[in-house]
């Protein structure tokens, strides 16, 4: 498992020399970062997910999927599940890749989709540091249709925290082509925007739009599949609660992190969800459906924890105290995943195709 750990230590290490934006929690420390370690980093991640052999839950099904995209035909797809990710598994299946095109494309979409979010804030490099023991060890490997979706849902936020209701809209749209679970953030246009009036009639249409290309003639399939067969999700509560936390701890002072308008409505509306939804994983047996959906507050995590430092740190030694405490945090996070999780077996021993090229080249 030192692999996972090596990822970790490397960007903790980055982290801990990333002062961030000590006298402003307003303004991104992207201005005073440079681009080349973040273009070394998307490549590193996307190396790490896109390349990986025979790891996560998932990998038996993946195979499958490859081999149904490349029997179908392009004017095919669409009957298939999750469009945007099958036409991935068709141009690689054509293209010979493999499962490695498909795996490394997906790996692209979300590393540039957490580099883009994660440079959005004062302490990007610290956003980096939450996102890996969950975000990436696990979502990005494991469920690589809704890994996708997750990086594509990233820049929307980023987007609508800006005020770009269409640019939002469309990453939202293009996520759920390959995951149809993307389309409940779309409310979230509405609830940040200023004009809800003028919103609404646009959104309406889209989310008709949305319907027709994703959930019609599945509604009943998805409710039969997760609802009535009560699917079960070993750790949806456990997941649930590291998004209520930080969801409380904004929700307490909103005001402290310094946000603007429009983030601050985004991310009050998130934390809400993220309580919303604790209290669903408690109440209702088919947890698999609330545990899905609680993937794209994952995000609320990157914000709140990543800020601790600058909103609650009035000293340079405090807030780099903070600092250690957030991500001795995520590191006892990863411990308990690889140590103790259910299904962690499908993730160890982490292995790499270039690596093992390299390797064989090399004996």
């Amino acid at each position: 498992m030192w692999p996972y750990w090596l990822l970790l230590l490397g960007v903790s290490y980055a982290a801990l020399s990333d002062s961030g934006s000590a006298h402003s929690r307003t303004v991104p420390a992207r201005a005073g970062v440079g681009r080349l370690p973040w273009v070394i980093f998307a490549f590193v991640l996307t190396v790490f997910i896109g390349l990986r052999v025979e790891v996560g839950g998932d990998w038996d099904r993946y195979l499958v999927h490859l081999e149904m995209a490349g029997a179908s035909s392009f004017t095919g797809l669409n009957n298939l599940k999750d469009p945007g990710y099958q036409l991935l598994n068709f141009l690689s299946s054509r293209a010979g890749l493999s499962i490695w095109g498909v795996n490394t494309a997906c790996g692209l979409i979300v590393s540039l989709g957490l580099v883009i979010f994660c440079r959005s804030l004062p302490r990007p490099w610290l956003a980096a540091v939450i996102a890996v023991p969950y975000l990436i060890v696990v979502v990005a490997m494991g469920y690589s249709r809704q890994g996708v979706a997750l990086g594509l849902v990233m820049i929307g936020f980023v987007a609508l925290g800006q005020m770009q209701i269409r640019r939002f809209v469309a990453w939202v749209l293009l996520a759920a082509a390959f995951h149809k679970s993307a389309v409940v953030v779309l409310p979230l246009a509405i609830l940040v925007a200023e004009r809800r009036l003028l919103v609404f009639p646009f959104l309406l249409v889209i989310g008709a739009v949305a319907y027709l290309l994703f959930l019609d003639g599945k509604l009943g399939g998805l409710y039969r599949g997760y609802v009535v067969a009560e699917y079960q999700s070993a750790g949806a509560l456990v997941r649930t609660l590291m998004n209520a936390l930080p969801a409380l701890i904004f929700l307490c002072c909103p005001g402290r992190f310094g946000l603007s308008h429009a983030q601050t409505r985004l991310w009050r509306w998130c934390a809400i969800g993220s309580l919303c939804l604790l209290a669903l994983v408690i109440i209702i047996p088919a947890t698999t459906a609330v545990d899905r959906i609680a993937l794209f507050f994952i995000p609320m995590q990157l914000v709140v924890f990543s800020q601790l430092p600058g909103v609650f740190g009035k000293t340079p030694e405090i807030r780099k105290l903070l600092v250690v405490a957030v991500i001795t945090y995520y590191a006892l996070i990863q411990y308990v995943w690889l140590n103790y999780a259910i299904h962690v077996h499908a993730w160890l021993p982490y292995r790499n195709w270039l690596v093992e090229r390299v390797f064989q080249s090399a004996v």
